[in-house]
């Protein structure tokens, strides 16, 4: 595994070191020991599996409240997304930032997304398939979020023709009201 940093401190892309053959390959896609080298949450508790059948689809921008906070391990295995991430870290040299990344099945690119972010994706393609761990189970009751269209945030999200998004996440209040 290759660990880069993005501009939001602490959110990692990860890169997979494939071990290539006539088989296919084998690589590791998480490393809690190398993880923890970096100061990371190492410990994922939690797998979930997001399939989203159209293009278009908008799920986020979530986050759990203290003291659920979670880190996340984000991979797309079918189709791609536009995964974004925001820095709801006060104090961070970031806070209020926000990163946006493709991550497709070709890529063999993980995210690693910090406790106190925000995350949300949009889908690109029919079909996409988006699994994560997190570090922290689910609780309904700390369950949180943030417009993603927040035009104090500015997200560049990609054109689409039909943008698939639930009341509720449509719903989630500004920036301003976190």
């Amino acid at each position: 595994m290759i660990f880069k940093e993005t501009r939001l401190k602490g959110a990692y892309l990860v890169e997979l070191e494939k071990r290539e053959d006539h088989r296919g390959f084998f690589a590791r896609g998480w490393c809690r020991h190398e993880a923890e080298g970096l100061g990371l949450k190492g410990e994922m508790v939690q797998f979930n599996i997001s399939y989203n059948s159209k293009k278009g689809t908008l799920r986020g921008m979530h986050y759990q409240a203290a003291p659920y906070q979670e880190a996340k391990l984000v991979r797309c295995i079918r189709g791609a997304v536009y995964d974004v991430i925001i820095d709801l870290r006060p104090g961070s040299f970031t806070y209020r930032q926000w990163f946006g990344v493709t991550l497709s099945q070709q890529d063999d690119v993980l995210l690693y997304v910090p406790e106190n972010f925000a995350h949300g994706y949009q889908t690109l393609a029919d079909d996409t398939e988006v699994n994560y761990f997190v570090s922290q189970y689910y609780t309904p009751e700390a369950e949180r979020g943030v417009r993603f269209d927040d035009p104090a945030l500015g997200i560049a999200w990609p054109e689409t023709t039909e943008r698939i998004i639930t009341a509720k996440d449509r719903n989630w209040p500004d920036l301003h009201s976190v």
